[in-house]
């Protein structure tokens, strides 16, 4: 619906109206961005031509946000969904006078984006590159570009936003009460994740998150008419959101009547949906997908500065007056929010010193005194257990220490065995937020981009499925491993061990598919003591994402007292039999379910005479960032009868085989049978190993 004239007095505070300024901040915005990227001579210029008033009116008259100090908690979040228009807020940032700070939070006495920074626009090393980046450029809050990532980061900040207000407000404290501010596209609106993220979002009554979708009916194509014809609003009123209408970005009024709706609206999130017209104020590309995506040419660049008013000789140029009306607006109120928020927290923290020391913990990202004390030993069991099972239960020894700990499974937490028990855990639901049990739905990706948003907001998430369905959700992890930021990804089911479900279910590639991706940590144990130390490897740092891959058959629990103590996890791989001073004959290299295949055959070749060695390398990330000492010792680069044997895709193991090495691995897909019966189809048995290893050792003998 329109956004009602009659709406109550806007909550934000504003300074007295001042058109003349107000026009000139906002063609700034534009000629800042058209300059940048024709300088560039790359990017995307039409999109913050369009809604540089939109922006305007929300940084200026909305957003509870200190440009002096950009990490402030309890700022409102702005998430640019529609990230190929990063110019916007580059440019915001800029004229906002945000300072920068570096990875560790401290202010560095340089503004976060300087006019160089601009003119320096997606060249190398630059403060402003192609796209936003998380940790990178100062202000902005989650990675953005792929679209509808935004969007589904967006429902995770939101989410937490709620989770630590029920868990850390009271009624005269109220130290959380945020909202989270989302320019979203048409790209966004067709992309599925956004819309499971939408769904959940909606189901969780989120009125805190309100997005901004413009509506610009452009997209590289050509005019929205050709792919995307749909009732948008109607789409989101079924979701059980409220929905709103700007008929044209240029009308500052009726954007801020919407804004004020937003604001007064308790029971569920926003969608304002902004009528705009892409490159706005470009005589030829106005309106057309050539202002989409590239450079507008400099002739026309002339011509849109005309249209504004604007001389068409300068380049980067700033008016006299637009940063300090930032200043007087935008720089006031946030300044003021966030002293009296230092102050609120003051009395808080002697109010309630445990609690406040408990955030400050949260906000350093430091583990809680006590997390590992009851992470349970499992005693030898040839039968064993799952690791799935052995994770659940690490998973319930630590949460409840650590309180941020929280997660669920896109609707398979009976099978990932990822729900938490104990008493205080409780669901997260529509008005009941301090659960830490997430009901995802059977929405991987958005549960991945969720994460992602959590993480960032401070949390600790972990999200999980079966590892075929990583698939799903992999746009979402890449962006966890870009951010660098601690998703624990719990995946199950991870091989041919899971039988009967066939091919369709049976993971074979995306072990491989997960290891490609840079600053991702995979970890696979081979029985539950493993599990243990990779759950305690994956929380005892938080600059990465860790994936996960556990098995749904029982794996058995080795003899510590006979082989090496399961604490080698640690290092990503270790000696487990086979230790002493003398040099191995042959070495049998497995992770996961496998490692007890290589166990079986290292105690027939040891019966036999032969020097052999299991080495269980439960994540190559973690090995690999051991010293060359270390490695060489596990694994002697002399030796080279080896055998490998991991039931995924043969991809990348030859690292670790060497030349002349034996790969067992998956080189098909797999068949739906009993999971003995399809391990013994394609040679993963102890038998298979044994002649693999004798076939090396006469090879090598033979030379």
């Amino acid at each position: 619906m329109p956004a009602d004239d009659s709406t109550a007095a806007s909550a934000a505070k504003t300074v007295s109206a001042d058109p003349e300024i107000d026009r000139l901040a906002i063609d700034t915005i534009r000629t800042l961005s058209m300059d940048a990227v024709q300088k560039a001579n790359s990017g995307h210029p039409g999109t913050p031509m369009a809604l540089a008033p939109v922006a305007y009116t929300l940084w200026t008259r909305f957003m509870n946000y200190d440009p002096a100090e950009p990490a402030w908690p309890n700022r409102d979040r702005f998430v640019l969904s529609a990230g190929h228009a990063c110019m916007l807020l580059y440019s915001v940032l800029h004229l906002a006078g945000v300072e920068r700070l570096d990875k560790d939070g401290r202010k560095l006495g340089v503004p976060a984006v300087s006019l160089d920074d601009i003119k320096s626009f997606r060249q190398l090393d630059s403060i402003c590159p192609g796209h936003p980046e998380y940790g990178h450029t100062t202000g902005v809050e989650v990675t953005t570009g792929p679209l509808g990532q935004g969007c589904g980061d967006s429902v995770g900040m939101a989410i937490a936003e709620r989770w630590l207000a029920d868990r850390f407000n009271t009624p005269e404290l109220k130290l959380f009460d945020y909202n989270i501010y989302v320019i979203c596209s048409d790209g966004d609106m067709m992309e599925g994740v956004a819309s499971e993220a939408a769904s959940i979002a909606g189901h969780l009554k989120l009125s805190n998150l309100c997005w901004i979708y413009d509506d610009n009916t452009i997209s590289i194509e050509g005019h929205t008419e050709i792919t995307f014809t749909e009732d948008v609003s109607a789409r989101f009123r079924a979701y059980g959101w409220n929905t709103l209408e700007v008929p044209d970005a240029n009308d500052c009024e009726s954007m801020a009547r919407a804004l004020n709706v937003f604001k007064a609206t308790n029971d569920k999130p926003t969608l304002i949906v902004v009528r705009s017209m892409i490159g706005y104020g470009a005589p030829h590309r106005e309106n057309t997908a050539a202002a989409h995506g590239e450079a507008l040419g400099e002739d026309e660049v002339r011509l849109a500065k005309h249209a504004y008013g604007w001389p068409e000789d300068a380049h980067f140029l700033v008016p006299d007056g637009v940063r300090g009306r930032f200043d007087e607006t935008l720089g006031a109120r946030g300044a003021k929010a966030r002293e009296d928020w230092d102050a609120l927290f003051k009395r808080y923290a002697e109010a309630r010193p445990a609690k406040a020391e408990e955030y400050g913990r949260m906000r350093a990202g430091w583990p809680p005194d006590g997390w590992q004390r009851d992470i349970p030993t499992f005693p030898a069991d040839p039968k064993g257990i799952a690791s799935r099972d052995a994770s659940g239960k690490v998973l319930n020894a630590i949460a409840p220490y650590w309180e941020s700990l929280m997660g669920g499974a896109a609707d398979l937490s009976p099978s990932t065995k990822t729900n938490l028990t104990f008493d205080a855990a409780g669901d997260l639901e529509p008005n009941n937020y301090g659960g830490r049990n997430m009901h995802f739905g059977i929405r991987e990706h958005a549960m991945g981009a969720i994460a992602n948003g959590m993480a960032v907001s401070k949390l600790r998430p972990y999200a999980s499925t079966f590892l075929i369905f990583s698939d799903y959700m992999k746009g979402a992890m890449r962006l966890s491993a870009l951010m660098g930021v601690p998703v624990t990804y719990v995946f199950t089911h991870d091989s041919i061990g899971l039988g009967e479900d066939g091919p369709t279910h049976q993971a074979i590639e995306q072990l491989a598919t997960l290891r490609a991706t840079p600053d991702m940590i995979v970890m696979r144990p081979a029985d539950a003591n493993e599990t243990a130390e990779c759950w305690r490897a994956a929380l005892s740092q938080n600059a990465k994402p860790v994936s996960m891959a556990l098995s749904r058959q029982a794996l058995p629990t080795f003899d510590r007292e006979t082989y090496a103590p399961a604490s080698g996890v640690a290092k990503g791989g270790y000696v487990l039999a086979g230790a002493g001073d003398e040099t191995p004959e042959v070495i049998l290299i497995g992770t996961g379910s496998e490692v007890s295949l290589c166990v079986g055959a290292y105690e027939k070749l040891v019966a036999e005479g032969v020097k052999a060695r299991v080495v269980s390398l439960p994540s190559w990330e973690l090995f690999e960032g051991q010293d060359q000492a270390y490695r060489a010792e596990v694994l002697p680069p002399a030796v080279t009868a080896r055998v490998t044997v991991e039931a995924a895709a043969a991809l990348g193991w030859d690292r670790y085989a060497g030349p002349t090495g034996a790969i067992i691995a998956m080189r098909s897909f797999g068949a739906s049978a009993p999971g003995k019966d399809v391990q013994k189809r394609f040679g993963f048995t102890v038998d298979a190993v044994y002649e693999a290893a004798k076939a090396q050792l006469t090879r090598d003998r033979a030379l």
